[in-house]
């Protein structure tokens, strides 16, 4: 399988030389046109992600995040009886950015191992959900979206399907 896997992407690259040769086509002046018009993207896209990334920098170095977290997570446990409020801080970070999830994911498998409850929900959580505010933005600037509709309230229903599948199978799973 690995042997497969490693060729595959040159094989997927010849593919595509063979196919623009046999039809006569300058498959150079294509890569750079393609490459230059990536660029124009990128570029259009920078100032969004910055935005971005600036702003999930300040709410979690002002410990928002975590007072978010810690409040929706004495909701929870309330209703649902010991949660770990790791968890629910997990879950808000990940709409915003995947990087900084990671990260927590990182310190709750240090706390609580990778194979209890909280590591194995996060592990599912983190599988079946999409960073919903970044690819929005990131999605949305590039093809100049500017009606949404709703593509939001979608979005926030699939992740919190995802979250709520996760909570159920490692629940299920760490017994």
């Amino acid at each position: 399988m690995t042997r497969i896997s490693n060729m595959l992407i040159p094989a997927l690259i010849f593919y595509i030389v063979a196919m623009g040769l046999s039809q006569k086509k300058d498959i150079y002046a294509s890569f750079t046109r393609g490459a230059k018009d990536g660029m124009k993207t990128v570029a259009g896209i920078v100032p969004t992600l910055l935005g971005l990334m600036i702003a999930v920098g300040v709410l979690r170095a002002s410990g928002f995040l975590e007072a978010a977290g810690e409040f929706i997570g004495r909701a929870v446990t309330m209703f649902s009886g010991d949660f770990p409020n790791e968890l629910i801080s997990l879950f808000v970070v990940k709409l915003f950015s995947a990087s900084a999830a990671t990260g927590l994911a990182l310190d709750i498998f240090k706390e609580y191992g990778t194979d209890s409850f909280a590591g194995l929900a996060t592990s599912l959580a983190l599988a079946s959900t999409e960073t919903v505010f970044y690819t929005m933005s990131v999605y949305f600037m590039a093809a100049k979206v500017t009606k949404t509709r709703w593509t939001l309230a979608g979005a926030l229903l699939s992740t919190f399907s995802g979250i709520a599948a996760s909570v159920v199978l490692a629940g299920i799973l760490a017994r």
